[in-house]
């Protein structure tokens, strides 16, 4: 018999109407920026496969939109997503892309920072509420949130996720998933590193005090 959890058959708790492209979408805007926690000046997200064809009718501009401004999937502002971003002064667009892609239910996102920095998160959704972040800055990586998460951007120095599992380690903070993603050997590295424990601030001043480190983002999981 295959085991199943609650939200396999009730779906998650969310405003509708579709939890693929629209508790999913709205996931994958919440994750983005907490993965770039700076200041964003404009954001644009291209949408791909099945998104691209129904965002519209199905709320997923809305749900990425209200995501990428700090609002999780049973709240009840996403509706007015627009009003908001506008009251922020966030400079936001929606392209459509014909480009083949290997999920249906694929966004980019790309965003300026008031630092002049730009990124770019690509992330799918998977279906019931869930979804993958599955590229940063270019680098492919595979992260759900399903866990507190730390991401870790160094410098791809020998020894460097002993040095952050030693320091978790010391302060008793369990890790559930590891692993690093490269550019390639010897240059820009980012670590996942999926935690049972909530992690403190002072933790994190810890991990940017490592030689190489170059930033460190803690998101919080985003399922209930």
């Amino acid at each position: 018999m295959n085991d199943y959890n609650i939200f396999d058959i009730i779906g998650p708790v969310m405003i509708g109407p579709s939890s693929s492209h629209t508790a999913g979408a709205c996931r994958i805007g919440y994750t983005a920026r907490n993965i770039i926690k700076q200041p964003v000046t404009e954001v644009t997200f291209t949408l791909y496969g099945s998104f691209a064809k129904t965002y519209k009718g199905h709320g997923t501009d809305i749900a990425l939109l209200g995501g990428f401004l700090g609002l999780k999937p049973d709240d009840e502002r996403i509706v007015d997503a627009y009003k908001i971003a506008d009251t922020r002064s966030l400079d936001y667009h929606f392209v459509i892309s014909d480009e083949d892609v290997s999920h249906p239910n694929t966004v980019k996102i790309t965003t300026k920072t008031n630092r002049l920095q730009t990124w770019e998160i690509i992330g799918i959704s998977i279906g019931g509420g869930k979804m993958i972040i599955t590229s940063i800055n270019g680098i492919d990586v595979q992260f759900t949130g399903e866990f507190n998460t730390l991401i870790t951007h160094h410098k791809d120095n020998s020894g460097m996720l002993a040095k952050i599992s030693t320091l978790l380690s010391e302060h008793r903070i369990n890790i559930a998933f590891m692993k690093l993603y490269r550019e390639e050997k010897g240059q820009k590295a980012i670590g996942i590193i999926e935690t049972d424990e909530n992690i403190e601030l002072g933790v994190l001043a810890e991990l940017m005090q490592l030689d190489g480190m170059i930033n460190v983002n803690l998101i919080e999981k985003i399922y209930n």
